[in-house]
């Protein structure tokens, strides 16, 4: 009822939405793909490392410190990677000089990891990738990565 006696337009579908979650739940539907091909080639590097941070499980990677270089070519420059305390953070055109390791990779090979046409693993096996120290703290690094629901509950926890 207080959905339909609220004057303020956002108010109401609070009301509606958690009142339908209560009676129906969230419907199991299949998630789209947002990571379009033209989406992934528009993000530039920062974003992508940007994209990278917010997948974070912070508590899972809060006692973990990484620093990996990754060098995209001449068209891509250099980027180091941080991972402590739970954070990620990237900084352009700095290599570390005491990084776990050195991820060499051009940029349409890292579109095609994104989009899930090639795994790491196979670009590695084919050339298209080089690892250059401690392999396992890439791993690592992906490891700590969360999988968000496309759906969810909006009002109700």
């Amino acid at each position: 009822q207080l959905g339909y006696q609220a004057e303020s337009g956002p108010w109401r579908n609070f009301y509606l939405t958690g009142a339908q979650e209560l009676r129906n739940g969230v419907q199991k539907l299949p998630t789209p793909n947002t990571a379009s091909p033209d989406t992934v080639r528009a993000m530039t590097p920062e974003m992508f490392f940007d994209y990278l941070a917010v997948h974070i499980n912070g508590e899972k990677a809060a006692d973990a410190k990484t620093v990996l270089n990754f060098d995209f070519g001449e068209d891509g420059g250099t980027y180091k990677v941080e991972l402590e305390n739970g954070v990620l953070n990237h900084t352009a055109g700095v290599e570390a000089s005491d990084a776990d390791a050195t991820i060499t990779l051009s940029r349409d090979v890292l579109n095609k990891i994104v989009l899930k046409e090639e795994t790491l693993k196979e670009a590695t096996a084919k050339g298209d990738v080089k690892i250059t120290g401690n392999e396992e703290k890439l791993n690592e690094l992906l490891g700590y990565m969360d999988n968000f629901e496309f759906w969810f509950n909006i009002v109700t926890p």
